[in-house]
């Protein structure tokens, strides 16, 4: 059988287990079928911590070029990691950094299989959430305070005009943290969250917190607002479709009261915590998809869930480990897919579709790592390694169309 050729995307090594699930798929799963053209690029955090970070940025800029991009997870280290790792630096998040130079929009949207269903009983249809990808606590600015000071907020414009306000006079040891957002980046925001909702058909909410930050969350409601009124609210209507803005904390009742089928828009530290809830929710962060799309048409895949530590140890033991690599293989699938989609080679966008399709029907089958057993609803299910479940998928991939 001729392998099918592609135009090339950029390929995003990571770390940890995910890295050996990384190779495994691309062995067993993709370079059978397909001729894999990548740009590649090692985000592993030795080699982050040796380029100084430089080739994350590298990375970034490369999928400006290409289009298309596809990311394994990857480790945001902390001072656990820093000693661990002998690193240089606390470096910052990886994906903190690709989003913020694409400017994107994160859309992550939980699988559902008929044999895993999820823990909250009233969810018929995913819940996609839409996650703003600048700004918030990851380009914030940090001070541990020594002591006794008082700590200014501080802002001059160009003109020389200062704008200055006392946030705290310390008595004692504190911490300062400075967030920033650009409108720009959160009107972007807006315009990605209404076009993927007229695309999809489906119901948009956005929720924040201006009740209590009166500036900060302010501006995004209004954006939003000003936005939807004067260029989607007619086309929403058409479509049949609502959106509507409410506080965050509203929102949290109402998507567990809800049946799905919607796309909840949030900041980015919102949108961090409320996917890794709804993922989970639905049965497994690793049953979870994820795609960054910038303004300007470029788009990164990768898995929404982190590194799996814990099984790499055993890994490194010589342990046979049961880690679901759906979310990755769905990262490579959804970014041989847009490829296709972007150049018109249907083969590569089938063989993506195939690919997905023989992932869930090997959960229907009853073959599957051992998180979703114990969601599972079939009584014959069988937990397997990730060896012998990536195993299982190929052999539904060799069956002949």
């Amino acid at each position: 059988m001729s392998k099918i050729t592609m135009n090339p995307i950029v390929e995003m090594d990571g770390d940890e287990m995910t890295r050996i699930l990384w190779k495994m798929i691309k062995d067993e799963l993709l370079a059978p079928f397909v001729t894999l053209n990548t740009e590649y690029y090692d985000l592993g955090l030795p080699k982050r911590d040796e380029t100084d970070d430089r080739i994350t940025v590298e990375a970034a800029n490369a999928i400006k070029k290409h289009r298309v991009g596809v990311k394994c997870a990857t480790i945001t280290p902390n001072a656990q990691r820093v000693e661990e790792y002998k690193l240089k630096e606390m470096w910052k998040s990886p994906n903190a950094t690709i989003r913020a130079i694409l400017d994107g929009t994160v859309f992550r949207t939980p699988l559902i299989t008929e044999s895993v269903r999820p823990y909250v009983k009233g969810w018929v249809k995913p819940i996609t959430i839409a996650r703003h990808a600048y700004g918030d606590v990851y380009k914030a600015v940090e001070l541990r305070v020594p002591g006794k000071g008082t700590a200014e907020l501080l802002f001059t414009g160009e003109n020389g005009e200062c704008f200055r306000q006392t946030v705290y006079d310390f008595e004692c040891p504190g911490v300062l943290q400075v967030q920033h957002n650009k409108d720009s980046s959160i009107e972007a925001f807006a315009h990605a969250c209404f076009s993927y909702a007229l695309d999809t058909k489906q119901e948009l909410w956005f929720a924040a917190k201006d009740t209590i930050s009166k500036q900060y969350d302010q501006t995004f409601k209004r954006i939003f607002a000003d936005i939807y009124e004067k260029q989607y609210k007619a086309r929403f209507e058409k479509a049949g479709i609502a959106y509507f803005y409410t506080l965050i904390d509203d929102a949290v009742a109402r998507v567990i009261r809800s049946g799905g089928g919607f796309i909840w828009a949030c900041k980015n530290y919102d949108g961090d915590v409320m996917s890794d809830m709804v993922s989970t929710a639905f049965g497994s962060l690793a049953m979870m998809t994820s795609v960054l799309v910038s303004p300007d048409g470029c788009y990164e895949f990768e898995a929404a869930h982190g590194t799996i530590t814990r099984h790499y140890y055993r890994w490194l033991k010589g342990e046979q480990t049961s880690s679901n690599p759906i979310a990755t293989i769905f990262a490579w699938s959804g970014a041989l897919k847009k490829r296709g989609e972007l150049d018109g080679n249907a083969p590569l966008a089938a063989f993506a579709e195939r690919l997905e399709r023989a992932c869930l029907d090997t959960i229907e089958s009853g073959v599957m790592t051992g998180d979703l057993v114990a969601l599972c609803t079939r009584e014959d299910a069988k937990a397997v390694t990730s060896a012998e479940f990536i195993a299982a998928i190929r052999t539904r991939l060799e069956k002949p169309v």
